[in-house]
């Protein structure tokens, strides 16, 4: 376990002593601030409208859970389409790039240890964004009454999509050393987990099953409407850990090369 954490101490650090950690958290910031500012806008116009008109019973309808803070995380997980292969591109390839790779692998830490160690090291980092984004709810329930339950389990939803981005940008990292590439591939990757199921009404029944079940998207669906389900937590839990287990025998492939 100590080897672990040393590993993700080193890869939390290099985030910080880099451009990276800062481009990545003020991009972040700003589109999810842009998007927030946007859909409290047209929730408190749409208020203003229906309360001239004088319509209570549509005004019972409006909701911040669903007319902002929904839109709000589904949007965040779009952003993390475009900054989480940044985050993840450097940890194998940059090590392969500067030689340094050698030096981990004949390390006494077993593969298992590093794969782990940098997958705390990026989730970290990102858990750190996440945080950053508390003030938006924060605001709400300031000034207005949300449903606490959707948005934390909304939250939940999120994070868990999101270590699903860094589990699979972590083993494409271990593919190639150029981090250009590898950020690449992380994209189509993730693009392709994201919009899996879109053709899933024009496909056969089973198929169209299948494709659901493989979307990352499918299964947030109930989470952002404040339900937690088994079968979605063990779908998360299960791409990151089949992830891990790719990136640890990729691993394993470069130290016997």
């Amino acid at each position: 376990m100590t080897n672990i954490w040393a590993v993700a101490y080193k890869e939390l650090r290099s985030y910080f002593v880099s451009p990276i950690a800062y481009v990545v958290l003020a991009g972040f910031l700003l589109l999810c601030g842009w998007f927030f500012w946007i859909y409290l806008a047209q929730f408190s116009q749409m208020v203003q409208i229906y309360s001239q008109v004088q319509r209570p019973d549509l005004l019972e309808q409006f909701n911040l859970n669903d007319m902002v803070m929904a839109p709000l995380l589904q949007n965040m997980v779009v952003i993390f389409l475009i900054l989480l292969p940044l985050v993840t591109m450097r940890l194998f390839a940059e090590e392969r790039s500067r030689g340094t790779d050698e030096l981990l692998l004949t390390s006494p830490v077993s593969t298992l240890e590093i794969t782990l160690g940098k997958f705390l090291g990026a989730g970290l980092f990102f858990l750190i964004m996440m945080g950053c984004t508390v003030v938006y709810p924060a605001i709400l329930t300031y000034f207005g009454d949300p449903e606490m339950g959707p948005i934390l389990t909304g939250y939940l939803g999120v994070i868990l999509i999101g270590l699903s981005f860094l589990a699979l940008g972590l083993f494409t990292s271990t593919l190639t050393d150029n981090q250009i590439v590898a950020a690449v591939l992380s994209f189509v990757v993730l693009l392709l987990f994201f919009a899996i199921g879109w053709p899933a009404n024009t496909v056969g029944e089973t198929t169209g099953a299948v494709l659901q079940y493989l979307s990352l998207t499918e299964h947030y669906q109930d989470l952002v409407r404040g339900l937690i389900n088994g079968p979605d937590l063990i779908y998360y839990v299960s791409l990151i850990a089949f992830a891990l287990f790719l990136t640890q025998r990729s691993l394993e492939s470069l130290r016997w090369r």
